[in-house]
């Protein structure tokens, strides 16, 4: 089963990488959470995503940058590692993966609900079960067919973005009647104007925005297993921030175009809303559909990302467990590291359901999403790094603004840790990131020690 040429097949093509990383970030946050954010900031939300979209391309650039410079390196981690030291390395990629993993657990968790919209007689932990042996066997099999089921997730949200933009143009056009009036691009202004909440509501709004673009660094597990990634990683990362800039903004004036900011439910999905309005009397059932997809997308990346990552921490490691992590499988890709990964998921997920506890769910999400925070900084601070080292040579992807461009990302990821200590939840699951990188560091201390 073990492959002695520990090196990933390269069968990721450019529409995989691409889509691969545009579908991690178009979630369920999009599909139903929007009311939500809508309501927090009003028509200024689209602002918001515009500036975090600049933010996280100036991000991706700084990723590229290193990713193009070396194919050897097996994800964004080794270069952590490289240029700011193996401790930092060694953090990065467990709480990386310890992030993908939550991802997983919350959208498991989620697939049960989907599915029980239609069937309600079958166990909640059912469908979530099935869905990570179907994905880990896909998984399994060849690098080619992850992505092509990706391509396929993200199509089907793609679609369905595509099909709201599309639906709120021509209603604008004909002057819509809705039942709480027409469909405008004055409802953007006439309801206390782009910031009817204040500075303060759209500032807080940025912790929910930036939480929209996690998953978009992803690119950065795909670069060792594509076709061609000096030409694809490149295109990749100049196109996705824009394209999902596109979509979300696209979608939420779409929606607030339709309908006034102050008339759209938190509690449902704006989707659902604005496509009863024209009369599909099915359209909360498309949604879950999408949503459905959404979940096994993320479960389906977080799979991929998180065996990755344990083959890449665990690679030419001594201990038992770093020997069998570390390995690929005759098909090349980490066989091992993605069983133990679906396992983990899995057990977690029953557990839930068996002891169900929302609060302690809750909290743990907030943590790991608190630290991609960290994951990001780390990565821009090992560019600085890499460009201090490099500085004669061509890199041949050059991040523009440098070094303006990465330190404009630290004040921005600096500043929305200041907007988490606003508010309790996310304060604590802040102050708790903390705790958890002081186990890593015990943690790392012990197993230095180890190897002495």
């Amino acid at each position: 089963m073990e492959n002695k040429n520990e090196e990933y097949a390269r069968n990721l093509k450019s529409r995989h990488v691409q889509l691969i990383a545009l579908g991690g970030t178009i979630g369920t946050g999009l599909f139903l959470g929007s009311g939500k954010s809508i309501q927090l900031a009003g028509p200024s939300i689209v602002l918001a995503y515009f500036i975090t979209g600049a933010i996280c391309f100036l991000l991706m650039r700084a990723m590229g940058e290193m990713l193009v410079s070396d194919l050897k390196k097996n994800s964004f981690i080794d270069f952590i590692s490289e240029y700011l030291g193996e401790k930092i390395g060694f953090m990065a990629g467990w709480t990386y993966w310890v992030c993908w993993i939550t991802i997983a657990m919350a959208d498991v968790t989620a697939t049960g609900l989907y599915f029980k919209y239609w069937f309600p007689s079958v166990p909640q932990w059912v469908p979530g079960l099935v869905a990570v042996v179907i994905l880990l066997l896909i998984n399994l099999i060849t690098v080619g067919l992850f992505g092509e089921m990706e391509f396929w997730f993200a199509i089907v949200k793609i679609v369905a973005i595509i099909a709201l933009i599309i639906v709120g143009i021509v209603m604008v056009i004909v002057g819509f009647k809705t039942p709480t009036g027409h469909a405008s691009l004055g409802n953007l202004v006439n309801y206390g104007g782009l910031f009817p909440k204040g500075l303060k509501g759209f500032l807080l709004s940025f912790q929910m925005v930036t939480f929209g673009f996690i998953g978009i660094e992803m690119v950065g597990v795909t670069a060792s297993e594509a076709e061609n990634p000096k030409v694809v990683i490149p295109k990749a990362i100049n196109e996705i921030p824009t394209r999902v800039i596109i979509f979300y903004v696209g979608a939420l004036l779409a929606i607030m175009s339709i309908y006034p900011w102050s008339s759209i439910s938190p509690k449902e999905s704006p989707f659902v809303q604005v496509f009863e309005s024209i009369g599909i009397t099915i359209a909360a059932g498309i949604i879950n559909f999408v949503v459905l997809t959404a979940a096994l997308s993320a479960t389906n990346s977080a799979l991929f990302t998180t065996g990755r990552m344990l083959f890449s921490l665990n690679y030419d490691g001594k201990s038992k467990f770093a020997k069998k992590m570390g390995t690929l499988s005759k098909t090349q890709v980490p066989a091992n590291g993605l069983i133990f990964s679906a396992i983990v998921i899995t057990v977690a997920v029953i557990a839930n359901f068996i002891v169900p506890s929302t609060a302690l769910f809750t909290f743990i999400s907030s943590v790991a999403t608190t630290c991609f925070l960290f994951i990001w900084g780390a990565i821009v601070c090992a560019h600085l790094k890499f460009k201090k080292v490099n500085q004669s040579s061509d890199t041949k992807f050059a991040t523009p603004l440098y070094p303006l461009g990465d330190y404009l990302v630290l004040a921005f990821l600096a500043f929305v840790g200041v907007i988490m200590l606003l508010e309790t939840t996310t304060r604590i699951a802040l102050i708790s990131s903390l705790v958890w990188f002081g186990i890593l560091l015990i943690v790392q201390k012990f197993k230095q020690n180890g190897n002495d």
